[in-house]
């Protein structure tokens, strides 16, 4: 019979301050861990990487919160327009939405845009390159994407400056001031809604004309449609998680490139090494922790240990990717080991859509990097730094740096 799993407590400060040494105890001490979560709601939390990437795979755990029991943890409150999204999704509805827009974020479409992101990253550094220094955060790693994903859709400039504040509200909200998610949530309704209608009544060169052209005419090939409110969801999936990713991604990057100098010389003398040291950066410190929550649609045995259906499942991915029974000496930043089967995007049907654009965007900002700033240091003590109050991602509130 499998055994129960102990209770731990949920140290949301230590999973922010030591993330990886707390989840280096949970691992060793248990495979699964029950726990009440910073809500106040139950929820199991999965951290060896055999037991994490089966489950990822695994058609028995459930996106839909529609399979949640009530009381457990489900993630954002977000309306149906919002909400109908391949986050809360599962077969057939998530088979054909995304068929509708993988076509997207296929390789070679996404290495077309190369010259286009190295443009804009060029020009984001000219605008800073005479100060010497600068939060290299919120003047290269955040206008980037956001930059490149806003292009990809069709999101005209005047529309784009208030969408990280946006963004900021749901992934970190403040506990003082719960009424700012609600305005943030009620400005992206209003904000892609806008958009839509204005893309219907004049449709460009982007996706989001492509999309709602499937939505309003016979589906295309394979005859898949949209719903009013997937189409909607699914605009703000593109753009929210293409944006907020992305932006960690390549923040949490540039910081090991400090932390390792020997490492960026390197790279700054063999540039065709980036790549394999991007999918290093994600492994060892991904901007998300924790895959997106699932509900058993039957009792599950994950690590020996049953979790009841409908009761929420949090699998680690940030310490899978540093499981010692899967790694080499985990810990340590090394871009020519074995990475294979890493979980950073994630495993199986609902792996990162936008993988290939999250790679070149960062394979790219890093290359323009190296280039023009061959002197660039991080600005201050690396103590002093702050990461965001949150479970659900990894990344820094500014990155100060000089050059």
């Amino acid at each position: 019979m499998p055994n129960p799993a102990p209770s731990a407590p949920f140290d949301a400060g230590a999973l922010i301050d030591d993330p990886y040494g707390t989840y280096a105890r949970l691992r060793e001490a248990a495979p699964v861990h029950r726990f009440t979560g910073p809500d106040g709601r139950p929820a199991w939390l999965v951290t060896r990487y055999e037991d994490v990437r089966r489950a990822l795979a695994d058609p028995r755990l459930s996106l839909d919160k529609a399979n949640a029991a009530p009381g457990n943890y489900a993630g954002f409150s977000l309306p149906p327009a919002l909400d109908r999204n391949l986050l809360n999704m599962d077969p057939p509805d998530h088979t054909r939405i995304r068929r509708l827009v993988v076509k997207a974020f296929t390789p070679g479409r996404v290495d077309k845009l190369r010259e286009p992101v190295r443009k804009v990253a060029g020009e984001l550094l000219d605008a800073i390159e005479a100060e010497g220094r600068a939060d290299l955060l919120a003047s290269y790693a955040a206008p980037l994407p956001i930059t490149v994903i806003c292009d990809l859709l069709g999101v005209p400039q005047d529309l784009r400056p208030d969408f990280r504040g946006w963004t900021d509200a749901l992934i970190t909200p403040d506990p003082a001031r719960p009424e700012l998610m609600k305005e943030a949530v009620g400005a992206l309704m209003r904000f892609f809604t806008g958009l839509i209608a204005s893309k219907r009544a004049a449709p460009g060169d982007d996706l989001l004309s492509d999309l709602i052209a499937v939505r309003d005419g016979d589906g295309g090939e394979g005859g898949d449609r949209l719903s009013e409110d997937e189409l909607t969801s699914l605009a703000f999936l593109i753009l929210f998680a293409g944006y907020e990713n992305t932006v960690h991604l390549i923040a949490n990057a540039v910081l090991a490139l400090l932390d390792h100098p020997v490492l960026t010389d390197s790279l700054r003398a063999n540039p065709a090494g980036l790549a394999s040291a991007v999918e290093e950066f994600m492994r060892w410190d991904g901007p998300t922790p924790l895959a997106i929550r699932r509900f058993p649609l039957e009792n599950v045995e994950i690590g020996g240990v049953t979790v009841p259906a409908g009761e929420t499942v949090l699998l680690s991915l940030a310490a899978a990717n540093r499981d010692p029974h899967h790694f080499s000496e985990p810990d340590r930043l090394d871009p020519n080991r074995d990475r294979s089967g890493h979980l950073a995007l994630g495993h199986g049907i609902h792996y990162c859509l936008g993988a290939p654009l999250a790679r070149m965007e960062t394979e790219t900002a890093l290359a323009v990097l190296l280039e023009r700033f061959p002197g660039l240091a991080l600005d201050g003590k690396r103590e002093e730094l702050a990461w965001r109050p949150s479970v659900r991602a990894r990344g820094l509130i500014s990155l100060p740096v000089r050059w």
